[in-house]
């Protein structure tokens, strides 16, 4: 990662006494998570611990077991499989409630679960961080997430280079070789399409 992204977070981070929101929006697999980690230590290092923190999207799929009672379980990863309000409160509080502490869910790849409040975003951060498929979105719910963003970054990855990493996340998750690519070519291939539909919304495009 070039330091001209950890200059323009920090620079981000540095602009103003609000709390800064960044989006990263991408296809599957595209590498929104490691740039997002990496800002954040980026912006970390220069301006001091916790001057960032880390909040994704993938905290608020729907639980397994909601999926299977919605019938979805065989889309999870659609926009419909997000509690989208949920998410939306959450970034509506971190940019309202900077005196004490705000707590956030995570996605625990192992286990396939979101995770409750195993994030915390502490009242000195100035800048979060935030990633997911549909951050660049116009449907109701995710429009309303874009509007709330200071920056939205589209990281971009050949197809070929995400789809093996999507291979690869969901064989080391316990799919079958035949299952993974089956959930790719019926699920994570639309996905990734409609995705990529949205890219003009955003207000940089970053290769990796």
């Amino acid at each position: 990662m070039s330091d001209a992204l950890i200059d323009d977070a920090v620079t981000l981070a540095d602009s103003g006494d609000a709390r800064k929101l960044l989006g990263l929006a991408g296809a599957p697999a595209a590498g929104k998570s490691t740039l997002a980690r990496r800002l954040v230590d980026g912006v970390n290092r220069r301006l001091g611990p916790y001057t960032a923190a880390y909040v994704p999207l993938d905290g608020f799929h729907l639980s397994n077991a909601r999926l299977e009672r919605l019938g979805l379980r065989h889309r999870k990863g659609a926009p419909e499989t997000f509690d989208v309000f949920g998410y939306l409160s959450l970034l509506r509080r971190l940019l309202s409630e900077t005196e004490y502490p705000v707590h956030a869910p995570d996605f625990d790849r192992i286990v396939d679960e979101p995770v409750a409040a195993s994030l915390v975003v502490p009242p000195r951060t100035r800048l979060v961080v935030t990633e997911g498929n549909y951050l660049a979105d116009d449907a109701p719910g995710w429009r309303e997430v874009g509007e709330l963003l200071d920056e939205l970054w589209f990281v971009e990855a050949a197809d070929s280079v995400r789809e093996e990493r999507l291979r690869e996340r969901h064989t080391t998750g316990g799919m079958t070789e035949e299952s993974a690519l089956a959930f790719i070519e019926a699920s994570e291939r639309p996905n990734a399409e409609r995705v990529k539909r949205q890219r003009a919304r955003c207000t940089r495009v970053v290769r990796v």
